[in-house]
């Protein structure tokens, strides 16, 4: 069984991390459903060879601003291979990234299409589709690991971060305390268009800001809880702190 404390700490880069990360059936609960949902499939999916194993981080390697969600969907990013690709979270946000000229393309439909992020990367703190869209407090923890090894790799160049909802918020700020950075006491709590600057631990390195979204859920996007403006100016706001030129 794949044990991510020992696995990603070896992780060069961020390919290698992604090669590690896609073996991994640490947590049982997982690996049963990943798999589980690419045997039975989807009606309009019947045609589809499932990825059916975690998901690694998607976008540039030296990437200026992080986007970091919950974890993949069952037959989106469980089904393509890609993080928020073939689902509506995807649609929505990559047609946000593109507006703002940080996509290369509005949609993101299957791995092989062609989209690429310009700065920009995007990833979760959970790697496998969970039932009900809900990972255990368990399989967060043994999924840290890898987390925390992306954000050391991308230590040199992120200079901002989106938490795509309250889960993301609360998982990452431990991960960006243990990476370096001085995160505040009590911890800030998470709220759309909460907006955190964590100096950095030690010497002179760059200080993070830390941006909160509603995640882009068929729930929230549905209701208008967050519309695609509002989710702009989040992504707007910190693409220009990460020193990038969204229109």
């Amino acid at each position: 069984m794949t044990d991510p404390a020992e696995q990603a700490p070896r992780a060069a880069d961020l390919t290698a991390l992604g090669r590690s990360l896609s073996g991994c059936r640490a947590c049982p609960r997982l690996v049963e459903w990943r798999e589980e949902v690419a045997r039975v499939k989807r009606p309009a999916f019947r045609d589809w060879d499932y990825w059916a194993r975690p998901v690694p981080g998607f976008g540039a390697t030296d990437a200026r601003l992080l986007l970091i969600g919950l974890a993949p969907a069952a037959h989106g990013g469980n089904r393509t291979g890609r993080m928020f690709t073939g689902d509506r979270a995807g649609d929505v946000l990559v047609a946000a990234l593109h507006e703002l000229g940080l996509a290369s393309q509005p949609t993101s439909t299957h791995a092989g299409d062609g989209l690429e992020l310009h700065g920009v990367r995007y990833t979760s703190p959970v790697h496998c589709a969970p039932p009900a869209n809900k990972p255990t407090p368990a399989e967060r923890d043994t999924c840290r690991p890898w987390l925390v090894r992306e954000m050391e790799l991308l230590h040199p160049t992120v200079r901002a971060v989106v938490a795509l909802g309250a889960f993301a918020w609360q998982t990452v700020l431990p991960v960006l305390a243990e990476g370096g950075w001085r995160v505040p006491r009590p911890r800030p709590a998470f709220g759309h268009g909460v907006r955190v600057q964590l100096p950095p631990a030690q010497g002179d390195a760059a200080p993070l800001a830390v941006h909160g979204c509603y995640h882009v859920t068929q729930r929230n996007t549905f209701t208008g809880r967050l519309t695609p403006e509002m989710l702009r100016d989040v992504l707007r706001s910190a693409a220009r702190e990460a020193g990038l030129d969204p229109r």
